[in-house]
């Protein structure tokens, strides 16, 4: 795990050279960060090194891209040097319990960034970070055990959603390594074992039916693209880690459906503005053929996935 946790796609660099107060009521730095500080919290502030555990929200002109709450919280080494335009500046001024607002300007962090902005962040735009700071560590093998415990329970909750979905629409499906599968035929053909380089055709959709792409159906793709075969190493790489565990289930020629919690799909970031943070996903899947990787070249890229 990544302790420095990155709330965004992409880290700004730019340099700090102090604070100005706004006309808003926030504070600024030099960067353009503004930022306010509701002081509820008690003890020494933050310093550098310390390992902060908060709830965020962030939004993007006021949509939500992701957030914490319910979920899972985040978790950030305190920095202020290698961060900039980002809420890691003012953290030092920050105590446990503390909660912070941060608006960050997406024309700036244009500037900043050379591989460019994700493509719904338009000129203009502005990105609010609101976060709730409530335990602090100081060591890497703390966090590690208090994220693996925050982790357990995350997933726990989301196949408890996912089994209740099932039971709802009366869905026969098993459970296989964190995902559920619906197995209307198995195939005949060698298994998509793990380590085999599989072609399917897919449809993916969320729990609450609206299809987000598909390489079977054109009218089901948010983003135009071709249906030609989609290929990835089952259990391995190519895909997202739902996929690449329910796959596993089926033999060439197989047909049904995977049911994905949204920790082994896209997790708290989505994959905007398609798929909603935090989003359960289903595929219906047909594997079209099953083979050693040394017959291929390779595997093609993930699901929604173009």
């Amino acid at each position: 795990m990544k302790v420095n946790t990155k709330l965004l796609a992409v880290i700004f660099p730019v340099v700090i050279m102090g604070m100005a107060c706004t006309n808003m009521g926030y504070k600024k730095t030099k960067t353009g960060l503004e930022y306010k500080i509701f002081e509820q919290g008690k003890g020494r502030l933050l310093k550098n090194g310390d390992i902060i555990k908060f709830n965020y929200r962030i939004t993007y002109n006021d949509s939500v891209i992701a957030q914490s709450y319910g979920v899972l919280p985040g978790y950030d080494m305190v920095d202020s040097v290698t961060r900039q335009h980002d809420f890691a500046e003012v953290l030092k001024f920050c105590k446990i319990g503390d909660s912070l607002v941060t608006i960050q300007f997406v024309d700036t962090l244009s500037k900043a960034n050379p591989m460019g902005m994700p493509p719904y962040m338009k000129k203009g735009g502005k990105i609010k970070t609101m976060i709730k700071i409530f335990q602090v560590f100081t060591s890497q093998d703390s966090v590690m055990i208090d994220y693996q415990a925050e982790m357990q329970k995350f997933k726990d909750r989301e196949l408890l959603v996912v089994e209740s979905y099932l039971q709802r629409n009366n869905v026969k499906a098993q459970k296989l390594n964190g995902v559920y599968v619906e197995v209307t035929e198995k195939g005949s053909g060698a298994p998509a074992a793990s380590g085999k380089l599989v072609s399917i055709k897919y449809s993916g959709s969320t729990f609450d039916g609206k299809y987000f792409d598909s390489n079977v159906d054109s009218t089901k793709q948010t983003q135009k693209h071709g249906l030609e075969p989609f290929s990835f190493v089952a259990g391995t790489s190519g895909a997202i880690s739902g996929m690449l565990e329910g796959i596993t289930a089926f033999n060439q020629g197989g047909k049904g459906r995977i049911f994905i919690p949204s920790s082994m799909g896209y997790g708290p970031q989505g994959s905007p503005p398609v798929i909603k943070p935090n989003e359960h996903l289903i595929f219906e899947v047909e594997v079209l053929e099953v083979k050693d990787q040394a017959a291929d070249s390779g595997a093609g890229m993930t699901p929604q996935m173009r």
